[in-house]
Parts: structure tokens; sequence; C-alpha cells
């Protein structure tokens, strides 16, 4: 069982919504995160940056042809704060009498 956990850095919105995305992915491309965040490229950079430096996610710059492409992954320690996050957020959630699962 994972320890409950609040994570500040994780929970920042757009943040929360890149780890979760990235959670449930091996490897994610830019273009697909930005297009499913629904943020400008320098705003997911910004955020990607910031959970790099907290060792969360792993970038990996490549070229297919002459072209740029940058993918990212989550890291051990990037799965393992999502997941305390969560489980952090089902006890809030819990204490209040509802559930996050549908019915």
């Amino acid at each position: 069982m994972t320890e409950p956990k609040f994570d500040e850095l994780v929970h920042a919105p757009t943040r929360l919504s890149i780890v979760s995305l990235l959670a449930a992915a091996e490897w994610a491309d830019f273009k697909f995160l930005r297009d499913t965040v629904g943020t400008s490229d320098s705003a997911l950079s910004k955020q990607l940056t910031t959970l790099e430096d907290a060792g969360y996610v792993e970038i990996h710059k490549h070229f297919v042809g002459k072209r740029p492409r940058t993918s990212a992954r989550l890291t051990d320690a990037g799965r393992a704060a999502f997941d305390g996050h969560v489980a952090a957020l089902q006890e809030i959630v819990a204490r209040a009498g509802a559930t996050v699962l549908p019915r």
C-alpha cells in the first residue's frame, strides 16, 4: 500500500495533469502532453523543467530526421510522489464520506 503524502509540487493543476498522463505511459511526446494538457510550449517546458529538477521526470531530446523531438517519462521518484499524492487525496475525500470511484 502506498503511504499517503500530499505533495505540493505535484498538486499544482498543470503539473498534476502532466504527472497523471505520464503515470499512464512509458514515455510521452512533448506535443502529446502539450495538446492533452492544453497549454503552450513554453508553459509545458517550464513545468517539465520543474518536475525534472525535483527528480520526478526524465526528459529525452532526440531528432527524427532533422526535427527535434522531446519525450518525457515519470521516474521512480515521480511515480512514488504521484501515488502518495493520490493516496492523500483519496484520504481527504474519504473523510468527507465521499468516494472518488464512479457509482
